[in-house]
């Protein structure tokens, strides 16, 4: 079964190239297709894809607020930040908002559906000038101190928030734990939901106490 990809993009050769890629590949198929922020709201709560490629510079609504918005309603829903720029600011309200991947438009076709397969499978893709970035804020920021807010996640939990914590996603989890790659998904929804986070790189960060 193919996994629903959806596209927001308001610049026609960008969003035409990344249908056409998503289309071109056994994985993945086209859920739909929306030219602004606005036709994201109607229609991704419709047709409900797993993973969704969102430009933030959107004219309107920017792709940060659809985001926002549609996470909480609907916190399975993946979404991938794709932008031409590098803009610290807004890489980290992106994963604020509930993004969980982050990649420059000028990434190669083969590197964007690993980066879907990727996302998909619960890691957290990024280009490598984004990485970059996350990680070097991470280390400058002092560390907070922790609180009891991990007492409230169950034992299976808090072990698989500790293996995400090191990097597998979920079809390395579950091979070690022995349970089905959807079993870990919706145990990493339950996390989510308790640590009150919308993404990975928000929930390692309060496993590490920051």
């Amino acid at each position: 079964m193919k996994i629903p990809v959806a596209i927001v993009e308001d610049n026609n050769d960008i969003r035409e190239a990344l249908e056409h890629i998503v289309e071109l590949s056994p994985d993945y198929e086209l859920s739909c297709s929306c030219i602004s922020g606005e036709d994201a709201l109607v229609k991704l709560p419709i047709y409900l894809p797993k993973i969704v490629l969102m430009d933030i510079h959107l004219g309107g609504v920017n792709g940060i607020e659809v985001v926002r918005e549609l996470k909480l309603a609907h916190p399975e829903m993946l979404f991938m930040m794709c932008t031409i720029y590098e803009e610290d600011e807004k890489i980290f309200e992106a994963l604020r908002a509930g993004a969980s991947g982050y990649i420059i438009k000028k990434t190669t076709p083969v590197k964007l559906l690993e980066a879907i397969h990727e996302l998909y499978e619960g890691g957290a893709p990024m280009s490598s000038q984004i990485a970059r970035k996350v990680v070097s804020a991470f280390q400058n920021k002092p560390v907070a101190v922790t609180d009891n807010s991990l007492d409230i996640l169950s034992k299976r939990e808090m072990e698989i928030l500790q293996m995400l914590s090191t990097g597998l996603v979920y079809k390395e989890i579950a091979e070690k734990l022995f349970i089905s790659s959807e079993t870990v998904r919706k145990h990493v929804y339950s996390v989510y939901g308790k640590l009150h986070v919308g993404n990975r790189v928000e929930a390692v960060n309060k496993f590490f106490g920051r």
